[in-house]
């Protein structure tokens, strides 16, 4: 690949265009909104001067509603020798492409499994898709340049292919990213009436919870309508939890012990399949997931301090796997939790302490 044009210059677009100018790439970028192209050009995503001739692959990343429309024109103006689309739901295009009559041999649906809670060019990086998967959905007509072109823009993105079927992916996605952002948004709705004193006490836990409720509505109002049988699937599953959880609960406001007991039984289940279900997320680099130790600090909220800790961790020998940062309210101060193999955890303890580190238990 030597040449692409990318149609949609927001956040996974324009991402992706990075990803290929930094490897030498020749990128063009198109937008129905030219200061948008013109912002990706000025990131160093390419430039938004249109191409004098055919390119080596075409790079749909608008909305799932519009995929279908802009591919088709694309395809008819003869725009590259390839084409994909980086929509988070696949059946749905597809379908609309294959009742416009479209072609579907150069052309191979795609979803890079990337995303931030912001939107635009300005949230975009060169590094957004590294080590995350990358679906591809090729059909019986997909003509192997084309996929292997797709391979070569997730080789480039450093990103790991997963080829499925449409339709599973959209189930899948449904399960993993259409549904929990629906969740994340309920919780966060309830803050919106809150108590100011109730909102004083989040700490990180609501903080996790909530965190892709900043997520753009309208974006999401687009992704959820192109796939909205499969997320009403799963929330029918979680709605008859809910259902079951809230019966169980008034059943521990009860003075019958036979109801106490039902109802404490029934919230021990969902919370033991709830353990049983985030044991199957993946871990690191997609391992199996890994129970690590954790090592508390508490510091100042000032410049340095996290650097502090990570040189003196290194100092110490002592990988650090992962790392959640938890502010106090009300204080310029917080409590960073080191993750790292249990066997590293009291040598870690112990330098830090060394090195005037405040450790909690």
């Amino acid at each position: 690949m030597r040449t692409a044009v990318v149609i949609g210059t927001g956040l996974v677009g324009t991402s992706a265009a990075l990803a290929l100018a930094g490897r030498g790439i020749r990128v063009h970028l198109v937008d129905h909104d030219p200061a948008s192209a013109r912002t990706a050009a000025a990131l160093g995503a390419g430039t938004d001067e249109a191409p004098e001739g055919r390119v080596d692959l075409a790079i749909i990343a608008v909305p799932p509603a519009h995929v279908a429309s802009v591919l088709a024109t694309a395809m008819r103006d003869g725009v590259a020798r390839g084409y994909l689309d980086v929509a988070s739901v696949k059946g749905g295009p597809r379908r609309e492409l294959e009742a416009l009559g479209v072609d579907l041999t150069p052309y191979i649906g795609t979803h890079p499994m990337a995303g931030k809670e912001r939107s635009g060019p300005l949230a975009a990086s060169a590094d957004l898709f590294e080590g995350r998967p990358w679906v591809l959905t090729p059909t019986r007509d997909t003509d192997t340049e084309v996929l292997n072109l797709a391979l070569e823009l997730v080789a480039l993105c450093r990103a790991v292919p997963v080829v499925m079927d449409a339709d599973a992916h959209d189930r899948a996605v449904a399960l993993v990213s259409h549904t929990p952002q629906l969740i994340s948004s309920m919780v966060a709705a309830r803050l919106e009436e809150a108590d100011e004193t109730a909102v004083r006490l989040c700490g990180q836990g609501i903080r996790d919870v909530t965190r892709i409720a900043a997520s753009d509505p309208r974006m999401w109002v687009e992704i959820l309508s192109a796939n909205p049988g499969p997320v009403a699937d799963v929330l029918a599953g979680v709605a008859a939890d809910l259902d079951g959880t809230v019966r169980a609960l008034r059943s521990l406001e009860s003075g019958d012990d036979d109801k106490r007991r039902e109802g404490t039984d029934s919230i021990e289940d969902v919370l033991r399949r709830g353990n049983a279900g985030r044991v199957r997320v993946p871990g690191k680099h997609g391992a199996a997931p890994t129970v690590y130790e954790i090592v508390a600090v508490l510091i100042s909220d000032r410049p340095g301090e996290l650097a502090g800790i990570f040189a003196d961790a290194g100092k110490a020998g002592v990988n650090v796997e992962d790392v959640r940062i938890e502010h106090a309210t009300g204080q310029q101060a917080g409590l960073v939790q080191l993750m790292v193999e249990p066997s590293a955890a009291p040598a870690l303890a112990a330098a830090l302490r060394e090195r005037g580190w405040s450790i909690r238990p």
